[in-house]
């Protein structure tokens, strides 16, 4: 795929926020707590935003140029990845969550490193950044339940 055409980039993007659709469109069964199952519902209202916001783009209609710097707790980053499956807990779930979006941060991360166009690196970067907004709601969504627990 070339990655300096910014219609393949928006195509690409708009499969990847499809897939995170679905993720959470399956993990939402699996969670039985009604806050989790609220913030599920929001990552995924979120992801279908981001596919509408990815639809309307154009490229003078790129993202603002000053990304926000999101905060990352980096506890998805030392726990050990599940797989979505009955009977999950709630650390199962909030672990699958992050390490889904830590997937899609260094995805995107590494496209922007890889192209030459200013105005995609740009779009990558955004992208980046909405991954990592969502990353951080659910470390501390983990934080919050689960580590406080030991």
């Amino acid at each position: 795929m070339n990655f300096n055409d910014f219609d393949s980039v928006i195509q690409f993007a708009l499969e990847r926020e499809e897939e995170a659709i679905e993720a959470y469109e399956q993990l939402l069964p699996k969670a039985t707590l009604p806050g989790l199952r609220e913030l599920l519902k929001e990552l995924q209202a979120e992801e279908r935003k981001h596919k509408e916001r990815l639809e309307e783009l154009s490229q003078r209609d790129l993202p603002p140029s000053e990304v926000p710097e999101v905060e990352d707790m980096k506890i998805s980053d030392y726990v050990l990845e599940g797989t979505i499956d009955e009977g999950m807990s709630l650390q199962d779930v909030l672990i699958f969550a992050a390490k889904r979006e830590q997937k899609a941060i260094e995805l995107y991360r590494d496209l922007a490193q890889r192209t030459d166009s200013p105005e995609i690196k740009k779009l990558f970067e955004w992208l980046v950044s909405q991954e990592k907004a969502h990353k951080l709601r659910l470390e501390s969504e983990y934080e919050k339940h689960i580590l406080q627990e030991d």
